[in-house]
């Protein structure tokens, strides 16, 4: 492939990177949120009740950045700390219901973006797709401090 090729393909990904980055960050301040504060409830809903100590490790932030992303959650009644079952030193952040109902909406807003994007691809040309990102983000994690031992969303 030819050096201008693999360019052109990158400046589309970084387009859509853009694109999808405006998108999500003007959706969530509709709900009051921004992009860590989900990132930290979308890891609870994947991973249920967590420690702080295991939501900074799975987010790549400090406990003191975790702390603070907590504090607006519960401020915004979307979780709640609760003392640990078997650890008193720590304790769990849990979503609540109102929390839940707004996951759940995220991931129907998420759902429908998805038919939106994708709807009108034969499903060979989605299976191709999803197979060159899987490949491109095996390549890209490595390159990203913080990032390779992550889980993709």
């Amino acid at each position: 492939m030819r050096d201008d090729a693999r360019v052109a393909a990158l400046d589309r990904v970084l387009e859509l990177t853009v694109l999808l980055g405006r998108d999500m960050t003007a959706s969530l301040a509709a709900s009051g949120l921004t992009v860590a504060r989900t990132t930290l409830l979308w890891h609870l809903r994947a991973a249920g009740p967590s420690t702080q100590r295991a939501l900074a490790d799975a987010l790549g932030v400090s406990a003191r950045n975790v702390t603070g992303l907590v504090d607006g959650l519960a401020a915004a009644g979307l979780v709640t700390r609760e003392p640990h079952p078997d650890d008193r030193r720590a304790t769990l952040v849990t979503p609540t219901a109102r929390g839940r109902e707004l996951l759940d909406e995220l991931g129907r807003g998420q759902a429908e973006l998805a038919g939106q994007l994708f709807g009108g691809l034969p499903p060979d040309r989605l299976d191709a797709l999803v197979s060159a990102l899987d490949d491109v983000l095996e390549r890209l994690r490595p390159l990203v401090p913080g990032s390779a031992a992550e889980e993709a969303p």
